[in-house]
C-alpha cells in the first residue's frame, strides 16, 4: 500500500488514538489542525488541546485557526495537496470548498452506529437511553451533520456497569484501528460507500453542566443509566436543600415503601436508599461539593442523612 499524505483535524481526547495510530503508520501526516489553545483554571492559563499535545510529541506541523473555512486556511491546506483529510471530533463543520480539497475525500470517525446518534454526544446518550449496543462508524464527510455515506462500522456491546468515560476510551481505540483498516481497504479498492437511512436517524445533542440534574421521577433503572451516561462529565448530581451532591454509582433495589420520588428511605446505617418513579435506588458512590468521591458507607459516617429527607 502506498503511503498517503494526510491532514488530521481533531481536538479532544477521543481524537488522540486516531492521530497516534496514523503517526505510527506508513502514512505521512503533513499537517494537524486543532482548536486554539484555551484558558483553563483559576489562573486562566492557556493550555494545549489533547491533539496538540500529541502532535507536538511527533513534531508535526500544527495550525490552530479560529475558523477552518476561511479562504486563507483553505488555500494553506490545498497547497499541501492532501490525499485525505481525517476528521475526529474536530469541533467545526467543514464547508464544501474544503471538503473538495483532498483527492480521496474526507474521512470521519464517529462513535455511534450511524444513522443512530448523530451529533456531539453519542456516547453519553447511548448509555443514558439504555442501549445495549453501540459502535464506531467511519464515514465520508459531507456538508451535513454526520450525514455522509458510511464506509465501515464496528459494533460493540455496552457493559451494564460501563460509564460514558469507560466507553469513550474503548471506542476511541477501536475507532483508530477501524480508521487505519478503512484507509487500507480504500487503497486496495476493497470497500464501498453505503448511504445512511436518513429516516432512521436520531440525534445526540450537546450536554452541559445543568443537564446532570438527576430526574428522580423516572424509574430507578433509567436513573442508573443516567448516572452512568453523565460520568465523568457533566456529572450526575442532586440537591438536599442547598447542598449539592454528585452521584457516581448506583443500583436498583426493590422497595415496599411508597414515597414521593427523591425521598430518602429507611435502610441499614451504611446504605442510602432513595425512592424513584419506579422501584428504589441504592447510592453506592457519592461526593459532596467540598469533599472527595467516597463509598457510601464512608460518606455516611461523616454525613447524617435522615429517612424522609428529600433529594431534588
Amino acid at each position: 500500500m502506498k503511503p498517503y499524505n494526510i491532514i488530521f483535524l481533531g481536538t479532544p481526547d477521543f481524537a488522540v488514538p486516531s492521530l497516534d495510530a496514523l503517526a505510527k503508520s506508513t502514512h505521512n501526516i503533513v499537517m494537524v489542525v486543532t482548536q486554539p489553545d484555551r484558558p483553563k483554571g483559576r489562573g486562566k492559563k492557556l493550555v494545549f488541546s489533547p491533539v496538540k499535545k500529541k502532535a507536538v510529541e511527533f513534531e508535526l506541523n500544527i495550525i490552530q485557526p479560529k475558523s477552518i473555512n476561511t479562504p486563507e486556511i483553505i488555500e494553506q491546506i490545498s497547497s499541501l495537496k492532501p490525499d485525505f483529510l481525517v476528521v475526529v471530533a474536530f469541533g467545526q463543520l467543514l464547508k464544501k470548498e474544503l471538503l473538495d480539497v483532498p483527492t480521496n475525500g474526507v474521512l470521519n470517525v464517529h462513535p455511534s452506529l450511524l444513522p443512530q446518534y448523530r451529533g456531539p454526544a453519542p456516547i453519553q446518550w447511548a448509555i443514558i437511553e439504555g442501549c445495549e449496543q453501540t459502535g464506531v462508524s467511519i464515514m465520508k464527510l459531507d456538508e451535513g451533520l454526520d450525514t455522509g455515506d458510511v464506509l465501515q462500522v464496528e459494533t460493540t456491546s455496552i457493559n451494564s456497569n460501563e460509564t460514558a468515560g469507560m466507553l469513550h476510551d474503548r471506542l476511541a481505540k477501536s475507532g483508530a484501528l477501524l480508521l487505519l483498516d478503512t484507509i487500507d481497504k480504500i487503497s486496495n479498492n476493497n470497500i464501498s460507500l453505503k448511504p445512511q437511512k436518513h429516516s432512521q436517524a436520531t440525534y445526540a445533542p450537546m450536554l452541559n453542566k445543568k443537564d446532570g440534574l438527576i430526574p428522580w421521577e423516572k424509574p430507578a433503572k433509567s436513573i442508573v443509566n443516567f448516572i452512568r451516561g453523565m460520568t465523568p462529565w457533566p456529572g450526575a448530581f442532586t440537591f438536599m436543600g442547598k447542598h449539592r451532591l454528585k452521584i457516581f454509582k448506583a443500583e436498583t433495589i426493590d422497595i415496599s415503601e411508597n414515597k414521593p420520588p427523591g425521598t430518602v428511605l429507611n435502610a441499614f446505617p451504611d446504605e442510602l436508599w432513595v425512592s424513584t418513579g419506579e422501584k428504589g435506588l441504592s447510592i453506592l458512590e457519592i461526593q459532596s461539593a467540598s469533599g472527595k468521591r467516597m463509598k457510601i458507607a464512608d460518606f455516611l459516617r461523616g454525613n447524617n442523612i435522615e429517612p424522609g429527607s428529600l433529594f431534588c
